[in-house]
């Protein structure tokens, strides 16, 4: 392990104290703060009709775990699948907390916990890396990708340091010196897939995205034999079933990918195909019916495609001109054609949008048959080209944590619009709430499955249930359908209709249909949920005339951490 980080690019550390003590060998203390629990992706209600806790675990703390030395001792605890014992804190001497936007609330929490207990702590992930000034209570803050600041990190604790920043080359981090993530440190149980990343990057340049700003247009890859090592260790944890490509586009190297596609069939036939794929790509993936192929004969099930608005201009003027050169429903048709269902989002509150978006996103949905579309309100995400042309327009929100007063948590679907709008805000608002109660009453989402099931050719891997994984779909399937039918009433029929359906029209669909159906006991009582609360905020907002006046006026910064526990750390 030690020869490894030492081949890792060095960070650039900023500040930093150096305590006259011994050093001794940490104990280390992974944990992934809870997300937000109303979240559209929180789908914990859907978990729990197959038995497990949560969707995914933290695949960043798992790597970054692997990159600490051996002679550490380190424990992980997730806490959206249990809750931290204080005797897990007690143990600590150093806590590594990393996570998302939508999980703010849960890191601030985590800190000050941390900062209680007299421990060091140490904060990582994207969005440290987006906005490092909101989190002066960390003692440590890793800005960037960690293989290129854990080898630095590691040295400074080894000196002596406590407190520090220390930021990795931007967009430079050769991702073929990630270790074997430390999957052995999860609970296999508490998940319904886990997740393997091939690249990093995508070559677009959508204007909302902050995956450029974080990892660059240029995605770098993996090898061929880390991914298949990772594979390779899931199966022998015992591990089968879904496994997610959690690369921000899996095409975005095509070249790459294509190379790599031919090694993942054979090693899955190898092994009798334990595992069914998902990932993210863009919809320029349907151009190319050999890739498709090869997706299909991977084992590849799900794609997350953005699909963002049916509107040409809109498009372009958020930069995605990629979804302007194709006809979106024939694409999404071939996609499913090859076996592989399309998952997308939409995006209601482009400058650029006109009043009837809602009829628009609602038509171009149906047409494509999208069972699952996710569809948020437009979020300004911190360090984006769309967030620095809203500040330079002076139309963002003036707040350090770009939240309106009244939301609760971050979700796009309940805290988007963090803007001046240019069409009314109770506008956006109606239209978006439109679309959600259309698309996610009942009868219209499983005839959406209905219909793309009918599309779908499952002729490939994911249409077999063979000797590695027949054990493990029979067992979910049958809990999924016991739990649905003792505990979830308003879904039975749907589902058992769905289930009857599928099984005599297109039988290797199963597993396809199955899992839009369990999505489905989340994204029902969700899009309510979000309804009721949006027609809140327009009461509110109707209310009050100065509503954007008083959401927009500056806030005070979180208070500063005590001058003795930062040192110089912060200049």
């Amino acid at each position: 392990m030690a020869g490894r980080l030492a081949s890792f690019p060095q960070g650039i550390r900023e500040g930093g104290w150096k305590r006259d003590m011994p050093y001794d060998e940490p104990n280390v203390l992974l944990v992934h703060p809870r997300f937000a629990e109303t979240s559209f992706w929180n789908y914990t209600s859907a978990c729990e009709l197959v038995g497990a806790r949560y969707p995914a675990p933290p695949l960043g703390l798992i790597t970054v775990a692997a990159m600490l030395p051996e002679r550490w001792d380190v424990r992980l605890v997730d806490c959206n699948v249990r809750t931290l014992d204080p005797a897990d804190l007690e143990w600590a001497d150093l806590v590594f907390v990393g996570g998302m936007i939508s999980q703010m609330q849960g890191i601030l929490e985590m800190l000050e916990t941390v900062r209680a207990a007299g421990k060091v702590s140490v904060l990582g992930g994207p969005e440290v890396s987006s906005r490092p000034e909101l989190y002066p209570t960390a003692d440590f803050r890793i800005v960037g990708e960690a293989e290129g600041a854990m080898a630095e990190f590691i040295a400074a604790w080894e000196r002596g340091e406590r407190q520090g920043l220390i930021r990795a080359p931007l967009h430079t981090v050769d991702v073929e010196t990630s270790p074997l993530p430390r999957y052995d440190l999860l609970d296999l149980t508490a998940y319904t897939h886990l997740g393997v990343q091939f690249s990093r990057g995508c070559p677009f340049l959508c204007e909302f995205c902050d995956i450029i700003e974080l990892f660059g247009r240029k995605p770098r890859t993996k090898t061929p034999a880390q991914v298949l090592a990772e594979l390779d260790m899931l199966h022998a944890l015992g591990w089968r079933g879904h496994v997610d490509f959690v690369d921000d586009n899996l095409i975005g190297n095509k070249k790459a990918v294509m190379a790599f596609l031919p090694h993942l069939i054979d090693w899955q036939r190898r092994h009798g195909h334990p595992f069914y794929f998902s990932t993210e790509g863009s919809l320029n993936l349907a151009d190319d019916p050999k890739f498709l192929a090869l997706l299909r004969d991977a084992g590849f099930f799900a794609v997350f495609v953005g699909i963002e608005s049916p509107d040409p201009d809109v498009l372009i003027a958020m930069q995605k001109k990629q979804n302007t050169r194709r006809d979106i429903a024939e694409s999404v048709r071939k996609i499913n054609a090859a076996g592989v269902m399309v998952i997308a989002g939409f995006i209601i509150g482009f400058d650029d949008e006109g009043p009837d978006v809602a009829r628009a996103q609602i038509e171009l949905i149906e047409e494509c048959s999208i069972a699952v579309a996710m569809v948020g309100l437009l979020y300004a995400l911190p360090n984006t080209q769309l967030s620095r042309r809203l500040v330079a327009e002076k139309r963002l929100a003036d707040a350090v944590d770009t939240v309106e007063p009244d939301s609760v948590g971050i979700d796009q679907c309940t805290a988007g619009l963090n803007f001046l709008t240019k069409r009314p805000r109770v506008e956006i608002i109606r239209d978006f709430i439109e679309v959600v109660e259309h698309l996610y009453a009942p009868d219209r989402y499983f005839e959406r499955v209905r219909r793309a099931i009918a599309q779908i050719d499952a002729s490939g891997p994911c249409g077999d249930f063979g000797r590695a994984t027949i054990a493990h779909e029979l067992r979910r399937t049958r809990r999924l359908m016991w739990s649905i039918t003792r505990r979830r009433p308003e879904m039975r029929g749907a589902v058992w209709r769905l289930f009857l359906h599928t099984a005599l029209t297109n039988p290797r669909a199963l597993r396809h249909a199955m899992n839009m159906a369990a999505i489905y006991a989340h994204l029902g009582p969700f899009s309510g949920y979000v309804a009721d609360r949006l027609r809140e905020k327009i009461r509110v907002i109707e209310a009050d005339p100065t509503y954007e006046d008083r959401w927009l006026a500056p806030r005070p910064a979180p208070a500063a951490a005590p001058a003795e526990r930062l040192g110089t750390a912060l200049g």
